[in-house]
């Protein structure tokens, strides 16, 4: 049980902090700054609205994707025999558990425009460049994109080597980055909304028997060319 407390503890205090303390505590008034601040951007330079127009655009959530998938292909190919056939039960068990908890996310009893649909004067992106591109969403808590890169990362550092592990990890900030500079989401929908979920849940699946009984469970009725 010692081992839940550190998760616990910092995904309880965040969530507490947000939403028992009035006001939200100090998160508004960073989630007003950090917008007004990356919002503002976007009208120094054409050049770097499109550059945020780009890597909000549908077709670049899949280059997050193939990062995921190229770290998945290095480790299967590298792996011999039954591992083989883990590793793809495993991704499962991530996709299995990313939908129920992304579907925890949404029985939350919060919900929220995006800073650019609450914030007058609010710079839009898809005013600036004529790339096609997402800039706001009638309810952006908490952030899904954020969360599933939290989740891969949690099975990362769980199932795959440790250098996986890093990456995933700084995939985190990096991908879900371009939803906060165009506006799309508010900076607690990625460190409080997806990240407490992350923390409050991803322990149950990860550090105790659940996941490796799922895997142990779907493995051996994979295809036997996998192993």
């Amino acid at each position: 049980m010692s081992k839940f407390i550190p998760f616990y503890l910092v995904g309880g205090l965040i969530a507490l902090s947000w939403g028992a303390l009035p006001g939200h505590g100090p998160w508004d008034h960073w989630d007003l700054t950090t917008f007004l601040r990356v919002n503002g951007w976007l009208a120094d330079s054409a050049r770097w609205a499109d550059l945020v127009a780009i890597t909000n655009n549908r077709l670049f959530d899949l280059v997050a994707l193939a990062c995921m998938g190229l770290i998945l292909a290095i480790c299967f190919f590298r792996a011999q025999g039954q591992e083989r056939r883990r590793l793809v039960a495993m991704g499962v068990v991530m996709l299995l558990g990313a939908l129920v908890i992304n579907q925890f996310g949404h029985l939350l009893p919060v919900s929220r425009p995006s800073p650019t649909l609450m914030v007058e004067g609010a710079l839009r992106v898809t005013e600036l460049s004529a790339i096609p591109t997402k800039d706001s969403s009638s309810d952006s808590f908490p952030g899904d994109h954020a969360l599933f890169l939290m989740i891969f990362a949690g099975f990362a550092l769980r199932y795959l080597p440790r250098w996986a592990g890093v990456i995933a990890l700084l995939m985190v900030p990096l991908f879900s980055a371009p939803r906060i500079l165009a506006g799309a989401h508010w900076l607690t929908d990625v460190y409080v909304g997806a990240l407490c979920l992350a923390l409050l849940c991803l322990p149950l699946l990860l550090l105790t028997p659940l996941s490796d009984r799922m895997i142990a469970r779907i493995a051996p009725r994979l295809p036997g060319w996998l192993g």
